[in-house]
């Protein structure tokens, strides 16, 4: 949790300097895409011990995609035109398509997949760089970290594990994103984001869980007018017309 805080604080007061200017709000959707990755440490002495259960079960392995979806509100602030942070709050859901193992020994698994679902209250916070390496001045990158509360879950496959998955957590993100006015002070957002888990997590006994998910949204945000938002013993604003 003091790494949590930390983390938090670091990127809060590094922005401190230009976090005094709303530069936007919004709503969001998103599509998710996730998988889980298990890793079993204990995997390599089941040759000289067959009758330890948790050396054969569950093996090392990556889950079939599970596909669902999230939503958010945000808001933009920063002084320069370049560089900005996003913070957000945001309903996420994530999982893992399974298949169960029957036999641990044999490893004989279900006929169908099951899906470990969890639920997430995240607090997600970004810097935004726009027009970088070329790129179209409304065109931006997102590093950022994602801070997370599990809500709620369900989880019928591995249950011994999937289901000790801590109840606040955090994790990396990259986003490409994409901005384009709709109508008069209205833009369209269009993002694409990586969002890993930092490290694989230790659940229980040796057996470590790492969560990766892919992030599209579509949204919509507000940005005041130019003359609103820029001070006029500042340079006149020539980037972007937001």
């Amino acid at each position: 949790m003091k790494k949590i805080i930390f983390i938090i604080l670091v990127l809060t007061l590094s922005l401190n300097g230009f976090s005094q200017f709303l530069r936007g709000f919004g709503v969001f959707g998103a599509l998710t895409q996730s998988v889980h990755k298990y890793k079993n440490y204990d995997a390599t002495k089941k040759v000289d011990s067959v009758f330890v259960p948790q050396y054969y079960y569950p093996q090392n392995h990556i889950s079939r995609e599970y596909f669902s979806w999230g939503a958010g509100i945000f808001a933009e602030f920063g002084r320069g035109d370049n560089g900005r942070w996003q913070t957000e709050l945001e309903y996420a859901k994530k999982g893992a398509n399974e298949k169960e193992i029957t036999n641990q020994w044999l490893g004989t698994r279900a006929n169908n997949f099951s899906a470990n679902k969890y639920t997430y209250i995240q607090w997600n916070n970004y810097l935004k760089f726009f027009g970088l390496f070329g790129l179209p001045s409304n065109m931006y990158l997102m590093p950022g970290i994602r801070l997370e509360y599990l809500l709620n879950k369900s989880t019928p496959v591995f249950s011994a594990y999937s289901s000790e998955l801590p109840r606040i957590w955090y994790s990396g993100n990259v986003g490409l994103g994409y901005q384009f006015p709709i109508y008069k002070n209205f833009w369209g957002v269009v993002e694409y984001h990586y969002n890993p888990d930092l490290y694989n997590l230790k659940v229980k006994d040796n057996v470590r869980i790492r969560n990766r998910t892919f992030e599209t949204r579509f949204g919509i945000m507000w940005r005041p007018k130019r003359r609103s938002i820029d001070d006029c013993n500042t340079p006149r604003y020539k980037g972007p017309a937001y």
